[in-house]
């Protein structure tokens, strides 16, 4: 997991192979003008989800973890609340791995909670498991999926 501001997103562009794609991007498009939905970069190996979400609060989020996706959630306005834990730590389902939607939901309690205001961003690795929106109050954010 890292945590980090959204001018800084160049840095980790030698991450993953497919970063630099999703570098480029970032760097090249009005985010604050993209539509609500999914937004194409290269197919399915990146792509870019657009929401407007209130915040469930910390009990309504449950943690999640992906196999095939690494995800960069960047809050463009509002603050998110994301919760973590080491995937290795979650040792209880609440939904079973869904290979259509590459998600897998945990009962297990976030080891921490990562306070995301406007401007910052964080990488989840399938790795991490995270419980985002668990903040209060609306939040507008991007996610760009990156596969592994």
């Amino acid at each position: 997991m890292i945590l980090d501001r959204w001018d800084r997103l160049a840095v980790y562009g030698a991450l993953h192979e497919r970063f630099s794609r999703a570098v480029r991007f970032a760097e090249g498009t009005d985010l604050l003008s993209l539509s609500e939905g999914r937004h194409e970069i290269d197919g399915d190996d990146v792509f870019v989800l657009v929401a407007a979400s209130a915040g469930r609060g910390r009990q309504g989020s449950p943690l999640e973890a992906h196999r095939r996706y690494i995800d960069i959630q960047y809050v463009l306005a509002g603050e998110d609340v994301i919760g973590y834990s080491p995937l290795e730590a979650c040792r209880s389902s609440r939904d079973p791995y869904d290979a259509a939607r590459d998600i897998e939901f945990f009962n297990d309690p976030p080891h921490t909670w990562l306070p995301l205001p406007a401007g910052t961003f964080a990488i989840f690795l399938p790795t991490d498991a995270h419980a985002p929106l668990a903040g209060e109050g609306m939040v507008r954010k991007v996610v760009i999926k990156v596969r592994v």
